[in-house]
């Protein structure tokens, strides 16, 4: 009963995902074959049905491959390379989480167990579905800080994941005309504020506490909680967060740089692709698309972000098949990355599995 269950909670996002991409992909096919068929003379309107799919489907592939195919190789290369760099930053900013619960990691090994992550990120359900391979890997790294060191991995992403919703928020005020004249961009852009707000308070909650204040039994009904003594560990673990303020200004400030370098990564794509894109709106509409589709609603973000980005960079008049070619080149180098990764886990897995660390003297004492 249980694999029922968890074959049917998969199967029904892989099949959202599925129906989002044909979805996308159709629409954009059928503009497509319109403006094929207004070449050859013909009339789209008088055209039945099952001709205007078969001409959508013969000339729209073609016509997404001609334009994936018009990107600058050098464009593709720096882009890939930002890619890259960005998941570095990141590294950099897991280690500092690491490092405030006592932590310490080395750069090369926590290189290599985010880029397995990034493997598992590519088929798990939103972007962020690897964070639970990587909390797995986290935890064999001590025998006594187990849930502390679960806990780095996802306060380490809740952390990028609010800095980049401040992020968004911050650039609405310079693009506050196209927001206000399209609902294609305003109406994302609110779901973005409402997911800012509700994240400061669950991080507040969790660095800072309050509940007890008005609920004073509130520990105890949490210890009642399945898992409720390991969740009070990781509350507690979280509330040391909360007391470093260095902590919160260098894991701020290196996500809200991860941010800007994720959106000179697409606008290199766009200079690649010839597209004459408003660097300020991408500025906005980026950090959106990425916020929503880090939600885990498909595999991957798949078709989520796909339909996003052709939605939103068509407010900037950009084309259909083009913000589509932005987006799927987007999400192949992220791929790239994933295959290296995937050649990590499968070439030294043994390695990678990490034998638990023995922890010496004082730090044995702890526990």
């Amino acid at each position: 009963m249980s694999k029922l269950k968890n074959c049917w909670r998969v199967g029904w996002r892989v099949a959202v995902c599925v129906l989002l991409l044909l979805w996308i992909f159709h629409s954009i096919f059928l503009n497509e074959g319109r403006i094929a068929a207004q070449s050859s003379g013909l009339d789209w309107t008088r055209m039945k049905r099952s001709q205007q799919w078969s001409l959508a489907w013969s000339n729209g592939p073609r016509d997404l491959w001609h334009t994936l195919r018009l990107i600058h190789p050098a464009a593709l290369l720096v882009s890939v390379l930002l890619v890259g760099f960005a998941l570095l930053i990141g590294v950099v900013r897991w280690r500092i989480v690491l490092e405030a619960q006592g932590l310490h990691l080395p750069l090369g090994r926590a290189t290599r167990i985010s880029l397995v992550a990034q493997f598992f990120n590519s088929f798990l359900l939103g972007s962020t579905g690897g964070d639970l391979i990587k909390a797995y890997y986290a935890a064999r790294e001590t025998h006594h800080k187990k849930t502390e060191a679960v806990t780095t991995v996802f306060v380490d992403r809740s952390v990028g994941l609010w800095s980049m919703l401040l992020f968004a928020s911050l650039m609405m005020a310079p693009n506050y005309a196209m927001l206000r004249a399209s609902r294609d961009v305003g109406v994302p852009a609110l779901f973005i504020l409402a997911m800012l707000v509700g994240l400061s308070v669950v991080l507040g909650v969790a660095f800072w506490g309050g509940v007890s204040k008005s609920l004073p039994r509130a520990r105890e009904y949490l210890r009642r909680l399945p898992k409720g003594e390991m969740l009070e560990r990781a509350l507690d673990s979280c509330r040391e967060f909360g007391k470093q303020k260095s902590f919160l200004l260098k894991t701020i400030a290196i996500s809200l740089l991860v941010n800007v370098i994720w959106v000179v990564q697409v606008i290199v794509l766009g200079r690649g692709l010839d597209l004459a894109i408003p660097p300020l709106a991408l500025f906005v509409i980026v950090p959106v698309i990425f916020c929503i589709s880090a939600l885990p609603i498909t595999p991957n973000g798949l078709g989520v972000r796909e339909n996003l980005f052709v939605l939103m960079l068509g407010v900037v008049n950009v084309p259909m098949t083009a913000a589509l070619s932005v987006s799927l080149i987007a999400s192949a180098q992220g791929l790239f990355w994933s295959l290296v990764g995937g050649s990590i886990y499968i070439g030294v897995r043994e390695k990678e599995h990490l034998g638990e660390v023995t922890q010496g003297g004082e730090d044995a004492k702890e526990n």
